[in-house]
């Protein structure tokens, strides 16, 4: 009898634990190859592991609703066949991911320390600052005498870790001061007799006492009788978070421009039904303008870039992500690794299987990150435009409209006419920071510029 122990594997770039949701199968349990074992959640996907081997499930190591480390052993299958070659490489694949991920994860927590070995270890007033406070204010922009202000929770006022990330969330979430409450309830009660008198209430608490440790805060949220409270799911939540960080983060700017694309749809209506015979795929506008984004990208390199404190990282690899509507509601962006190595009919084949793969939540975990630029499709709710915002770390997003027909001026030898074609509108949000107007209209442009003129290889 061979036992084989099932870990948690890497979960893609920064991310050093999961959650365990739910078992599929239980103690005892007779399993197949690849049969998915257990529900995993982390801060960027929803995922299962699945058996690597054939066997029975002997041992369930990590409970329901646990956390657990990558690598860390969640069960134990056992079989009566003694492990084959294959069996062994799957399984030194996945431990060496793993180290991967720990060695990573090691050599930012050793960076995050030399940085804080720069600060002096005690504020001006003397009070004692531990390394991993030091590299947190160094890395956030908290000076000295900020870090004087905070009143320490920790053994003889020290200042703990959760003080500090307690300041980070005021300061990161907009939390006024209760002197800022005041000021601008005060204001809003001079302009109107009808301010609410929850506003009343907090202008008149100058003599209150602060709010203690633990406490809940009232929302000042007014809520009707009727109104259904309904709480952000996770997924939900972390969206949110992600898109108050990108906002935070960077100035957005959104360019626009409109594209005339109806030979590119004639094109399409007309290939469509061989296409679909003789690749088996749909061919639907999706992959064309991941297409038109990898060659106006391979042109426009400095779009294709992040930001890394004072520097820019200028990518190699042109990995798009699309922006895809999930059943419940929520979003998820699966990544199309060197789209301007692939062909229109590999993309089609890629774009369809990420699609119809996130919709039903088996996306792997390396499907959904390292994207270098992302595309997100307003048309596909007969929207004309948008302004999406980025998703970090990236640089620039591109939002796509509904393709419509529409009234426009023709110029033509014999003169200006109106004619009839197909219109869509793109909107670019890029980082002002990083990408000037200049830079963002000319890659915008040849976006267009490649739709209205778009030669596939596919004939």
């Amino acid at each position: 009898m061979a036992r084989l122990n099932i870990t948690l594997p890497a979960m893609g770039e920064g991310v050093i634990e999961a959650t365990i949701n739910k078992w599929l199968v239980s103690e005892g349990s007779q399993v197949k190859e690849d049969d998915p074992l257990v529900e995993v959640a982390t801060d960027k996907v929803d995922s299962e592991v699945p058996a690597p081997v054939a066997g029975t499930l002997v041992s369930i190591n990590v409970k329901e609703g646990s956390i657990a480390k990558i690598g860390e052993i969640l069960a134990v299958i056992e079989n009566d066949n003694t492990p084959t070659k294959e069996d062994l490489k799957k399984v030194d694949k996945e431990v060496e991911r793993v180290r991967e991920t720990i060695k990573a994860s090691k050599q930012e927590k050793a960076e995050t320390e030399n940085l804080s070995h720069d600060m002096k270890s005690r504020t001006p007033s003397g009070k004692f600052i531990s390394p991993l406070v030091r590299s947190i204010a160094s890395s956030e922009g908290i000076s000295y005498d900020d870090l004087d202000k905070i009143t320490g929770t920790g053994m003889d006022g020290r200042i703990t870790k959760d003080d500090i990330l307690k300041i980070l969330d005021e300061r990161n979430t907009g939390k006024e001061s209760a002197e800022s409450v005041k000021t601008a309830a005060t204001r809003e009660i001079h302009d109107s007799e009808r301010a609410p008198k929850e506003l009343k209430r907090v202008a008149g608490a100058e003599a209150a006492p602060a709010v203690e440790k633990g406490e809940k805060k009232e929302n000042l949220v007014t809520k009707s009788a009727g109104d259904e409270v309904i709480p952000m799911d996770r997924i939900r939540k972390i969206i949110a978070e992600h898109m108050v960080m990108s906002k935070r983060t960077s100035p957005h700017v959104t360019s626009f421009i409109d594209a005339d694309v109806t030979g590119l749809v004639n094109w399409r209506n007309a290939n469509k039904d061989r296409f679909l015979t003789s690749e088996g795929q749909k061919l639907t506008l999706t992959p064309i303008f991941i297409d038109a984004v990898a060659k106006a990208l391979h042109e426009f390199p400095m779009v294709n870039i992040s930001v890394d404190g004072e520097n820019i990282i200028k990518k190699k690899n042109i990995n798009i992500g699309m922006a895809t509507a999930l059943p419940d509601g929520n979003l998820i962006v699966p990544v199309i690794k060197n789209a301007n190595e692939k062909s229109l009919t590999g993309l089609a084949k890629t774009v369809n299987d990420l699609a119809e793969r996130a919709r039903i939540n088996k996306l792997k975990p390396d499907e959904i990150t390292g994207g270098t630029f992302t595309i997100t499709n307003f048309g596909s709710y007969n929207n004309l435009a948008g302004t999406p915002i980025i998703n970090q770390p990236q640089a620039a997003i591109l939002g796509t409209g509904v393709v419509r027909k529409t009234p426009v001026v023709i110029e033509t030898k014999e003169g200006d006419m109106i004619g009839i074609r197909q219109i869509m509108i793109l909107s670019l949000s890029y980082d002002h920071r990083v990408i000037d107007g200049a830079l963002a209209g000319k890659f915008l442009h040849k976006v267009k510029e490649i739709l209205e003129n778009y030669t596939p290889d596919y004939i």
